[in-house]
């Protein structure tokens, strides 16, 4: 029998996935979930227009879509008031993070993130042989002086950022990111993940300086958009980087529907004003719900809530499997100390009525 090659690479990356799908939860347990609260989706949904938009384009779904997504990229220029040449579209922010560190990252380069940030990052880098270098939180938000000081004591090639933050829901001002971009160290990109801008308040996302060629900024149609299972997301970077991206990227990767869909919701953005008023209601009703319970709901700019259970991570690990084996899906961050807390999706008020039932049944059994 012949041998598969492996790279030595991957034979010593370990067999894991940053998160285990919430369809898989549900093929182990053997039932749906009653609320499925873990995966940060907008259960409100996405625009009556997007869904038409997205109907009238499947019937034309035996063709390839637009390799250069050209009409959304318009409209994103448009809407964004920056040239079309600094906007890549693609298979969500995790394809384009996957392709950003194979454009930047060789074997044994240096990069830095957060302790217990976004986990698909750390997935990348590693599967492509790069050294992270991990910079604790402070008071429960990214600390950009650390990050800053981190990059240039290792050389980092990428400085990984969230404003707004997962797995927290915090958040820094313009005025502080701002001053963190004007600090990159030379020769390193700062990668601004800035997913959930749409649920942020103002104020919070600095101004696009589109040409500024040290940071690349991206955004998504996952969150409030209400379009996660499409995979679809964008980058805003300088030009040069940006073109940069059509060497190694999946050039037909994003397909017609779903780039019919993103148009169709990027220009509704009453749809979009509607989705943020509910989601400002239904994190008040988390936080309602955590502190009648006896949790502490972390302030939010996300489409989550963070809620510390005021013990370890291995109560908080014990409340999410009762939570589970209730059927209510949420999930928690990895890393200590926030690893006491655990993450719950702010969605419409039925999803919120059943958590609220099951929340206290969990902590008894506990």
């Amino acid at each position: 029998m012949s041998t598969i090659r492996f790279t030595d690479l991957a034979l010593n990356l370990p067999a894991t996935v940053p998160f285990v799908g919430p369809e898989a939860h549900m093929r182990a347990a053997g039932r749906p979930f009653r609320a499925r609260l873990g995966a940060n989706e907008s259960g409100f949904g996405p625009s009556p227009k997007a869904i038409s938009a997205m109907q009238s384009a499947a019937p034309e779904a035996w063709m390839y879509g637009d390799s250069e997504c050209f009409e959304l990229r318009m409209a994103l220029a448009a809407h964004h008031q920056i040239a079309p040449e600094n906007i890549l579209v693609g298979e969500g922010i995790d394809s384009i993070l996957g392709n950003l560190v194979r454009l930047m990252v060789a074997p044994g380069d240096a990069v830095v993130t957060s302790d217990g940030a976004y986990p698909t990052f750390n997935y990348h880098v590693a599967g492509f042989g790069g050294e992270l270098h991990k910079v604790p939180y402070r008071d429960d938000h990214e600390d950009p002086a650390a990050l800053l000081v981190r990059a240039e004591q290792v050389g980092a090639k990428l400085l990984y950022f969230c404003n707004p933050d997962n797995p927290m829901g915090s958040w820094h001002s313009a005025r502080i990111v701002q001053r963190m971009i004007d600090a990159v160290p030379e020769g390193t990109l700062l990668v601004l993940d800035e997913a959930y801008i749409e649920a942020a308040p103002d104020g919070t996302a600095p101004a696009l300086n589109a040409d500024n060629a040290q940071v690349i900024r991206l955004r998504t149609f996952s969150k409030l958009y209400g379009l996660a299972g499409l995979r679809i997301g964008y980058a805003i970077g300088a030009a040069p980087l940006i073109a940069m991206f059509d060497s190694i990227r999946n050039h037909f990767g994003v397909g017609r529907i779903a780039q019919a869909g993103a148009l169709a919701a990027l220009h509704d953005q009453k749809w979009l004003a509607q989705v943020q008023a509910e989601l400002g209601a239904a994190r008040k009703m988390l936080s309602e719900i955590a502190s009648d319970n006896g949790l502490h709901a972390l302030p939010s700019a996300t489409n989550f809530v963070t809620m510390d259970c005021g013990r370890d991570g291995e109560f908080a690990r014990k409340l999410v499997q009762a939570l589970m084996a209730r059927d209510v899906f949420v999930r928690m961050p990895f890393v200590a100390p926030h690893d006491r807390c655990i993450r719950v999706s702010a969605g419409p008020p039925a999803d919120m009525a059943v958590f609220a039932e099951v929340l206290p049944q969990a902590l008894r059994e506990i």
